[in-house]
């Protein structure tokens, strides 16, 4: 049992990949998962009077990011140099912003349980390239390095020290993963290593006046992971000061294999890392022309699109918020309401059968073989009683899924999927469930009107589910009256 409370004081650290054809400063093509040492220049391997060259569409991306959070642009902006040693960092310094970072302050607003929202400061957003990899497993004896990735673009975004726990955190870069990849910028995938994240961390005790030390997380592969390594780190920091330990400012690393932080270095200061203004790069003027020719091509945003299903389609807060989940999502739901009214129908769809095929086939919307013309089509054979729905998602969904090339109304009546609307088919089945019932009958006769599903229920057992329910509740109801 602690003595004191405590607060944890988190800021994050993230960098964002930039899905851009070549790199920050160099030529070459920046993708993932080529071959070692295949995407590489002379620039990027810093050869003796080889000099950078600044990638235009890696700023178009930082002003867009900025304005998605209501940053402040920076009109003049500078590059420096930070100098560090590490093996795969071909230069011995990274090129990065210090002074003059392109974004400076904006917030980025995350969900609450309570349904309100909270919004989470921005110190700054800025742009710099990566450094190369060094390889630990593969070899037995050496490190061996990988410079695909010296030179590519990213930005850095860095938050203020207002995130209160592992939760927020996770909610955070859910939040910041939804907005890149809405904007195009970034695909914000943790694993490949193209959005990473650092934790700073310390706890505050009740009544100090100034912040505890702070320690350094790194290695953290997704955003799970994040929280996990937050909590672990706060629930650590609380034991050592519980004991009278003090907590060293440092880098350390998590391991997911233990879920335990593990201690690296101690944490460099800005003045090892020795900034001065980058002498081979002139600086770059935005202009308010060019904020504006980028606002203007700028997409609906994840909460945009959410309050707007919730208004124009009606859409509950969940609903609204799954569909917002990705901009592929929410743009095939657009196609669906441009085709239907019945934009719950849509929806249900949506979150239910689609998303379920997703899921189990481990694919993405774009792998998805059927067009919103030919869902739209499956909703209107429920809705006019075709078919159930019951049967257009567990027989003909399926087989329209199998051969998209066919139309569901081709396969309703090649499958024989159609309900039965036939009354001299449906009467029989309804008095055979009445005679065979008289006890339930005479219940419901007596007020107990919810043993009437159960009679239905019955008379579509009977039919085998091709019954159309709507007529069956319509022509037992009659029958009950007698």
């Amino acid at each position: 049992m602690h003595t004191i409370r405590y607060t944890p004081v988190i800021g994050l650290e993230v960098h964002a990949q930039l899905l851009l054809e070549s790199k920050m400063f160099a030529p070459e093509g920046a993708a993932y998962g080529a071959l070692p040492n295949t995407l590489i220049s002379p620039i990027s391997l810093a050869h003796p009077g080889t000099l950078p060259m600044i990638n235009k569409k890696a700023i178009d991306c930082a002003i867009k990011l900025g304005l998605a959070c209501e940053a402040s642009i920076t009109a003049v902006n500078y590059f420096a140099r930070k100098n560090y040693f590490y093996p795969d960092l071909p230069k011995g310094y990274q090129i990065t912003q210090d002074k003059t970072p392109i974004c400076q302050g904006g917030h980025i607003t995350l969900p609450t349980v309570s349904g309100e929202e909270k919004r989470i400061p921005l110190q700054r957003i800025h742009l710099e390239e990566d450094a190369g990899k060094s390889i630990h497993d593969m070899d037995p004896a050496d490190t061996l390095l990988d410079f695909n990735r010296a030179g590519v673009a990213l930005l850095e975004i860095v938050t203020l020290p207002e995130i209160a726990s592992g939760k927020e955190a996770y909610t955070f870069l859910t939040e910041l993963r939804k907005i890149v990849r809405y904007l195009e910028i970034c695909d914000g995938n943790m694993e490949e290593g193209s959005l990473r994240c650092d934790a700073n961390i310390s706890v505050l005790p009740e009544g100090a006046d100034t912040f505890g030390n702070r320690v350094e997380v790194k290695n953290m592969n997704s955003i799970k992971n994040v929280q996990l390594a937050i909590e672990y780190e706060i629930a650590r920091q609380i034991e050592m000061l519980e004991v009278g330990k003090e907590v060293i400012t440092e880098t350390r690393m998590y391991d997911a294999a233990q879920g335990i932080t593990i201690s690296q270095r101690a944490k460099e200061g800005s003045l090892d890392y020795r900034y001065f203004v980058e002498p081979d790069l002139p600086p770059v003027t935005i202009t308010e022309a060019w904020i504006e020719a980028i606002q203007k091509d700028m997409p609906l945003l994840p909460r945009a699109y959410k309050a707007k299903f919730m208004e124009v389609y009606q859409l509950s807060d969940y609903a609204a918020g799954v569909l917002t989940d990705t901009k592929e999502l929410a743009l095939y739901f657009e196609a669906l309401c441009a085709l239907t009214t019945d934009y719950t129908a849509a929806a249900n769809w949506l979150i239910g059968p689609v998303k379920g095929y997703m899921n189990e086939l481990n694919v993405v919307l774009k792998d998805f073989p059927l067009q919103p013309v030919q869902l739209v089509a499956l909703i209107d054979l429920v809705n006019e009683e075709t078919i159930s729905f019951s049967t257009a998602t567990q027989k003909l969904f399926p087989a329209l899924v199998a051969s998209p090339d066919r139309t569901p109304l081709d396969l309703v009546e090649e499958l024989n999927l159609s309900q039965e609307k036939d009354t001299d088919i449906l009467y029989p089945l309804i008095k055979e469930v009445i005679d065979t019932y008289p006890e339930k009958v005479a219940a419901y006769k007596n007020g107990h009107k919810g043993i009437l599903n159960m009679l239905m229920g019955e008379v579509m057992k009977r039919s085998q589910g091709k019954a159309a329910p709507g007529l069956v509740n319509q022509l037992l109801q009659a029958a009950l009256q007698h």
